[in-house]
């Protein structure tokens, strides 16, 4: 069962997410010694030096070799141990495609798969880099449970889940400078949407980042006098339908994600909602482009992922709701 503590102050975090996974890693491979991590060649990125340090015989750096890290999580995991193999997430989603899906998924492996700098949050290193599609990807593999935490609190939550969950996870995340959203004593259930405000006029459904940005959109449209109902949808695969159709109640709904329209959270949402509750959908994200070199600060606004774009596209969802 969830429990849902906002945060009352919605800044830049003081710890990073990348600390935050080593904290829990270690956390959870003193527990249990089938926990094992992996990597390629940006274990120093990823801040995983300290797991490395204090369990050498888990920790496998398997160069920049990352269909190479695939297959070997998923044949460790064979023999019983429960493989996290990270690397940046174009490189684990598309380059090791057909490795997350054949050796893994098709094979009944359970390996978790972690892509770190999604979105626009790869910054300078630019488009080669810049994920778009990594979760519309592995969203369209069977068996894959898609996950996109979107602070610190929710990260430690989750991760202790999908190590005791059996079965082939993707989980996209920042490394640094992520927003509180939570307070410590929340809980979250993998598969169950956190429901964060209340409002009859409009919906918003986010993930990752822009549940912050959606936060500050929330109260710049209750200034207007527009009252919105928010969902954080950490989970996009399986997507919680009960929690888009309480959302769909509204009339309108507004998707925001750090990630490609085409296959994204805003298709997952339009496909439910064509099939059983018709409804306005206005979709804030990536529209279908490359990346491109530069500060998130300038590519969230170059992208369209701020609350002010969020708000533009509640104003046209219920002028659509309305006409």
């Amino acid at each position: 069962m969830s429990k849902i503590i906002l945060s009352k102050d919605h800044s830049k975090d003081a710890e990073d997410m990348r600390s935050a996974y080593c904290e829990s890693m270690i956390e959870m491979a003193e527990k249990d010694d089938r926990i094992v991590a992996l990597d390629a060649d940006l274990m120093s990125a990823m801040g995983m030096k300290a797991f490395a340090k204090k369990f050498p015989e888990r920790t496998l750096d398997c160069g920049i070799q990352e269909a190479n890290m695939i297959g070997t999580a998923c044949g460790i995991s064979v023999w019983g141990k429960i493989p996290f193999a990270h690397t940046f997430a174009p490189f684990c989603t598309r380059r090791a495609c057909d490795q997350i899906f054949m050796s893994g998924a098709y094979n009944r492996a359970n390996v978790k798969v972690v892509g770190s700098d999604p979105g626009i949050t790869a910054a300078y290193n630019g488009g080669t880099h810049m994920p778009f599609e990594d979760m519309g990807i592995m969203r369209g593999i069977p068996t894959m449970t898609v996950v996109e935490p979107s602070d610190i609190v929710m990260l430690k939550k989750l991760l202790p889940q999908i190590a005791e969950t059996y079965g082939m996870f993707y989980m996209r995340l920042v490394r640094k400078d992520v927003r509180k959203i939570y307070e410590e004593g929340s809980s979250f259930e993998i598969g169950k949407a956190a429901r964060l405000t209340e409002g009859e006029d409009v919906a918003i459904i986010a993930s990752g980042f822009c549940v912050a940005e959606a936060l500050d959109a929330v109260e710049m449209l209750k200034a207007e006098g527009i009252h919105a109902r928010l969902l954080d949808m950490f989970t996009w695969k399986p997507l919680d339908e009960e929690a888009v159709l309480w959302a769909a109640k509204t009339g309108a709904v507004v998707t925001a994600e750090n990630h490609n329209v085409v296959n994204g959270l805003g298709s997952a949402v339009s496909c439910l909602l064509a099939g059983t509750k018709p409804t306005v959908v206005e979709m804030v994200g990536i529209q279908d482009e490359f990346g491109e070199v530069g500060p998130v600060s300038y590519l969230r606004e170059r992208f369209g992922l701020t609350a002010e774009h969020i708000v533009k596209a509640a104003h046209r969802a219920i002028e659509r709701k309305n006409a």
